[in-house]
């Protein structure tokens, strides 16, 4: 059951007795790792998670933050790590289900899903299955719901091979009168499941999500829970409708350990009891054990607490949705999670119990490994003798080629609401009849926090909020997905606890609080664990959605600045180091915090004027591939005259063309502006903290930088372009 010795004497000290098997089963999955944050909790407190749009921090099933004019969004992100490894396409579309009710659990409805996905090379034949079933689970589930995938991320590394990482994100929008909370009040309310029908898929979910994966794990698929998105559509229009008419007390979704966790979590909120009437649950499967019944994970089922007087209302309003609505329970003044079975009481433990699982703190030792890291001086790296070629190569890999095939399965405008489409560097969704829209990216930089955990941690952080800027919108929340290895060894708990460290300083920072989250932890197999990977999902408000910005090329001579925080540029840790030269190593820059904020900000400031329409920020592949990005989206090329690129050479390479244009910082943009707005744009630039350079002017079919590339448009395209889901021969090696 995944208790260990020590939480059994811990059972038996609370109950005063030896718990029967559904006591303890109950015990088991609310003190997994994946429900009861074991390892984590200690350290989730360094996360700052106040700020002064916060409506809703930590603690329920969303976090939530004010817009503007009365509107909030609701948001969280959430792993189905484990069982998309198992099961991919149920994996990944019952994720989206799951998230997606964890919104409607606030009473908002669900407006914008994103992703940040992680698989091995696809050069194995079991990584391209994951791959391709998963996104087909994420598509086949988000589109028939009805909800809009605007956006997300996908990398590809050999540390995530039969480990994928599957996390989704979804926001929905709510007034901020209308938030609901998922305590259970009122002694003698009735506890009604709505939704599906209860089955025995995904028993044990929350134990199998808190366990390494082994060979053993193909042979748990029945963990893994079957999902309905038109069920869980008619949920949706359903529980709104009953919020909007004011027939429910509280509200909560089923997901990981279905009635046991939310039932308990319900009454422990609240403190008070809950009474569930097994023999009372609608089930899909006869002979179903009311231990079954309880931690049942099946899909598309909530959990609401309704005065007496309204339950009619309530049950023959979900039979006009077709949906199963039953009274299984009530609330009690006893504080227990009892369970009855034909009238007989067959289980009771005190909610308080199950709802707080023990804490493990540990020892953060610094791993060996990071001491064995060495600094890298790019002097030791062979040049490149064709850039061309190296251009090309490093925008045909899977990590940075074109996520097109990917996101042309989502349906990304349903509700008629996405400004900005996928493809840009965050996703862009206007609030109907108003001016206000709001802004969400998920961000991951796991090679960065393998190679430094608490520079690495930071750095998503800031990429994220990079992110936003570009498209014009205050960054002002975040909420978390943190993917580790086992915490029970000591690298995988050091990496845990200094990411967080550098998360949370970056958060500070920013003013971006962190108003929700999930652990995945144990994300390893026999081959080792994967990077340490926390993903950040980062939203921010526009007060006016039209001013907005895109990394495309808009018009021919138009002149191109980068704008930089800083002077440092470096291969460490960096695609083209890994791309061109087979090594990940190094030590890349540590981001500057507070310089890096000044720049976003400024860069923000130009969208929000009106002055700058196209920015993009460098991240992976350096300079001259977030130019290439921008070249390819809008069809129009770019020429660096030969003094300009020698000057970026001489000032950020050291007179090394490899590094000034495959080199990677933090904290640095791309602009165009029309050459009549030039003296806006110098003098909008004048005094910032950062400096800025022209490298060139928009326009012809070609990029051209010196005398050192100069490659068709065409044939960068061939290579960006190329299908992800296509064959391949092995990746990475010396190309140069």
């Amino acid at each position: 059951m995944g208790l260990s010795d020590f939480e059994y004497d811990r059972i038996l000290e609370l109950m005063g007795r030896a718990p029967n098997f559904l006591e303890l089963s109950l015990f088991s999955v609310m003190w997994s790792e994946h429900c009861g944050y074991k390892n984590s909790r200690p350290l989730l407190s360094r996360f700052p998670n106040e700020g002064t749009r916060v409506v809703q921090g930590p603690g329920e099933n969303a976090g939530v933050v004010e817009v503007g004019d009365g509107w909030a969004l609701a948001f969280k992100m959430e792993s189905h790590n484990h069982p998309s490894a198992v099961e991919p396409y149920e994996g990944a579309a019952t994720g989206v289900g799951g998230i997606i009710r964890d919104i409607l659990a606030m009473g908002a409805r669900p407006v914008a899903l994103l992703d940040s996905l992680r698989f091995g090379p696809l050069d194995g034949e079991r990584n391209r299955y994951l791959f391709r079933e998963v996104v087909r689970g994420i598509g086949g589930y988000g589109n028939a719901v009805g909800v809009p995938t605007v956006g997300g991320e996908v990398e590809f590394g050999r540390a995530y091979s039969g480990n994928p990482l599957v996390n989704a994100m979804c926001v929905g929008l709510i007034r901020v009168e209308d938030l609901v909370r998922s305590s259970a009040t009122g002694n003698g309310n009735l506890v009604v499941l709505l939704g599906s029908k209860t089955g025995r898929d995904g028993i044990h979910g929350a134990t199998f999500a808190s366990d390494e994966l082994t060979d053993e794990s193909e042979s748990k698929r029945s963990n893994v829970q079957v999902g309905d998105p038109f069920c869980e559509k008619m949920l949706i229009e359903c529980c709104l409708r009953l919020l909007d008419e004011d027939l429910l007390v509280s509200l909560q979704d089923l997901g990981a350990a279905g009635i046991t966790s939310s039932a308990s979590e319900m009454a422990a909120k609240g403190g008070v009891g809950i009474e569930i009437e097994t023999d009372r649950v609608p089930l899909r499967e006869s002979g179903m054990e009311p231990t079954e019944v309880m931690i049942s994970e099946s899909q598309e089922r909530m959990l609401a607490v309704v005065e007496p007087e309204k339950i009619d209302e309530v049950l023959l309003l979900a039979e006009r949705y077709e949906l199963v609505g039953a009274v299984v329970g009530r609330v009690a003044g006893h504080g227990d999670l009892r369970v009855i079975h034909d009238g007989e009481v067959v289980g009771t433990v005190p909610a308080e119990h199950l709802a707080d699982a023990p804490v493990y703190e540990r020892d953060v030792v610094r791993p060996r490994y990071l001491d064995d890291v060495p600094k890298l001086d790019p002097n030791e790296l062979p040049e490149p003798e064709d850039y061309n070629t190296v251009l090309i190569a490093i925008l045909g890999h899977p990590n940075l080629r074109s996520r097109r095939p990917i996101f042309t399965q989502y349906d990304h405008q349903v509700g008629t609401d996405t400004v900005v489409l996928p493809g840009a560097d965050a996703a862009v969704v206007r609030i109907k009849g108003t001016d206000l829209g709001f802004a969400a990216t998920t961000d991951g930089r796991g090679r960065h926090c393998y190679l430094d955990p608490r520079g690495g941690g930071a750095a998503t952080v800031a990429e994220a909020y990079r992110n936003l800027s570009c498209v014009g919108a205050e960054p002002v929340a975040v909420t978390d997905c943190l993917n580790f290895g086992s915490p029970e060894k000591p690298d995988g708990y050091y990496q845990l606890a200094e990411c967080i460290e550098g998360m949370s300083e970056a958060c500070e920072v920013f003013g971006t609080p962190v108003v929700s989250g999930n652990v995945s932890l144990y994300n390893e197999t026999d081959r080792g664990a994967i990077y340490p990977t926390p993903t950040i999902g980062m939203v921010g408000v526009m007060r006016d959605v039209s001013r907005h910005a895109t990394p495309t090329f808009k018009r021919e001579g138009d002149l191109v600045v980068v704008i930089r925080s800083g002077r440092r540029v470096s291969l460490a840790g960096s695609d083209y180091l890994e791309i061109v030269h087979g090594r990940i190593t190094g030590r890349p820059p540590e981001p500057d915090l507070a310089a890096e904020k000044e720049t976003a900000d400024l860069v923000r400031g130009l969208v929000e004027s009106g002055l700058v329409d196209t920015v993009h920020d460098i991240s992976g592949g350096g300079e001259i591939v977030a130019v290439a990005e921008m070249a390819l989206a809008g069809g129009l090329g770019i020429e660096y005259p030969k003094g300009a690129f020698e000057r970026m050479t001489a000032g950020l390479g050291r007179g090394r063309a490899d590094v000034a244009l495959f080199g990677e910082d933090s904290g640095t943009f791309v602009v165009a502006v029309p050459e009549e707005r030039w003296g806006d744009l110098q003098a909008a630039l004048s005094g910032n903290a950062g400096y800025d350079y022209w490298i060139g002017t928009v326009g012809g079919d070609s990029i051209k930088v010196g005398d050192t590339i100069d490659v068709k448009l065409s044939d960068l395209e061939k290579a960006y372009e190329r299908d992800l889901f296509e064959v391949h021969a092995p990746e990475g090696g010396h190309i140069g």
